[in-house]
């Protein structure tokens, strides 16, 4: 079940065998264990450099690092070292800012005496973790609870199991005690096991809609916290601007993220009718001028996609949406894993794809007249992650982000992610945040402490 299949080659480089059931045990025993003297008899600053010493460990070994991601899914080198880049600075964001997520916060209360809530950590959680970003979805949950004093056991995607191992190899070459942080090439079936153990406190995943609706259930029926960080359909919308190749550079750059494998990418690009045909026309020509190869060499702007089955499942939803009326302006083939940059215009609401997640580098551009119709275009649609606005005009702006139902929104600007600011959506994009002090207190006990005076 755990591979590292090269997407570009197809072939097979290695093979990990499934967790027994003994040490899917072992997991949750040593995670419980850890818990113990890690929350208790450690303080925060003590576990805060230990998370730095692995923020550091991801710069030592940058390249081998992702040198392992471009073999499980074919990203870009370039993608690959700015994401283990980005995922150091995550993890030292939060050895950086121990102090405001672990410290006591001060209650204004109405009577005599004192009040606090402090957060404390509540146990051993369960990360279940995509392979579209390897480290970067590992550090943005492992980071934060890891300094509040959680400790973690990670199930990661089966695709992923080099890197998997990697991630707990810097763990304890960072000195954590054995259990803070447990990889376990564990099957769906054992996942479910763990979730309904009464030692595991918590679950977070960050994968499809139908992988969190499973998984939210089961933590239902035990009564578990779970965050959720699911799917997206963002939309880009663009009602001015002053420089049209600026934006449509960027438009690109962010589709074609990760080879379009990003949830928060913007996939539905709504244009005022007064730019279409310019930006439609710029678009194409730069999406269709990609150069798309092996993950290994400089050139590629864009690798394959992370297996055969997902580029065959975008092949599918395109060929799809073309036998119902849409218009294929370019790409639409597939060599292999490989998928070509693909543009879709005139669909319509009665399609499948209109309300789709296109997970690879394909775009719709759609042509409205106005705000109005922007917003409500935006809008209409199951997800709400993130959103993109450009405009030269700042109330405007103001008016469309305060309008779009997402969780995110970003105005003149893509690829903007920062440590510091909270990642997350509404609606069936999910139910928590990551990253920014937010993230801090989705698995913690806001203890409250009243003193009398």
């Amino acid at each position: 079940m755990y591979a590292v299949t090269n997407p570009s080659t197809g072939e097979v480089l290695a093979e990990y065998p499934t967790a027994t059931d003994e040490q899917v045990e072992a997991a949750v025993a040593s995670a419980t264990t850890a818990y113990r003297t890690w929350a208790r008899t450690s303080s925060p600053a003590e576990r805060a450099e230990l998370v730095r010493r692995l923020a550091q460990l991801h710069r030592d070994r940058q390249d081998e690092l992702a040198a392992i991601i471009v073999r499980e899914m074919g990203k870009p080198w370039e993608h690959a070292t700015g994401e283990v880049e980005f995922a150091a600075d995550i993890i030292e964001f939060y050895a950086d800012n121990w102090e405001k997520i672990t410290g006591d916060a001060p209650l204004d209360i109405l009577g005599e005496g004192s009040a606090v809530v402090r957060r404390t950590p509540i146990g051993p959680l369960l990360g279940i973790m995509p392979w579209n970003f390897p480290y970067y979805q590992v550090a943005r949950f492992a980071a934060p609870n890891l300094v509040v004093g959680n400790t973690i056991i990670l199930k990661h995607a089966p695709q992923c199991p080099e890197s998997a191992a990697a991630i707990q190899q810097m763990c304890l070459d960072a000195g954590f005690p054995e259990g803070a942080y447990v990889n376990v090439y564990a099957s769906n079936e054992q996942a479910a096991t763990i979730i309904a153990d009464p030692r595991i406190q918590g679950v977070s995943v960050t994968g499809s809609e139908r992988a969190g609706s499973a998984v939210a259930a089961l933590a239902g029926q035990h009564l578990k916290k779970v965050a959720l960080e699911l799917g997206g359909s963002d939309p880009f919308i663009l009602l001015s601007t002053d420089d049209l190749d600026a934006v449509v550079e960027q438009a690109v750059e962010a589709r074609l993220d990760n080879s379009g494998q990003s949830c928060n990418a913007p996939k539905r690009f709504i244009v005022d009718e007064s730019l279409f045909d310019a930006f439609a026309e710029k678009f194409t020509a730069a999406m269709t001028g990609t150069v798309m190869g092996d993950g290994f060499d400089e050139s590629s702007e864009i690798g394959p996609l992370s297996s055969l089955a997902a580029a065959e499942r975008l092949e599918a939803q395109v060929a799809t949406a073309v036998e119902q009326g849409a218009t294929l302006v370019t790409g639409g083939t597939r060599d292999g894993a490989f998928y070509s940059p693909t543009v879709l215009t005139d669909v319509t609401p009665d399609m499948d794809v209109y309300r789709q997640e296109l997970f690879g580098p394909a775009s719709v551009i759609y042509r409205v007249s106005g705000e109005e119709e922007a917003v409500a275009l935006a809008n209409d649609t199951a997800y709400g992650l993130g959103s993109y606005v450009y405009t030269t005009d700042a109330e405007q702006a103001e008016r469309v982000a305060d309008a779009i139902d997402a969780g995110m929104v970003y105005v003149n600007c893509v690829l903007a992610d920062s440590p510091e600011l909270p990642f997350g959506g509404v609606k069936r994009s999910g139910t928590s945040r990551e990253m920014g002090l937010l993230a801090a207190d989705e698995f913690v006990n806001k203890k409250l402490i009243r003193i009398a005076g």
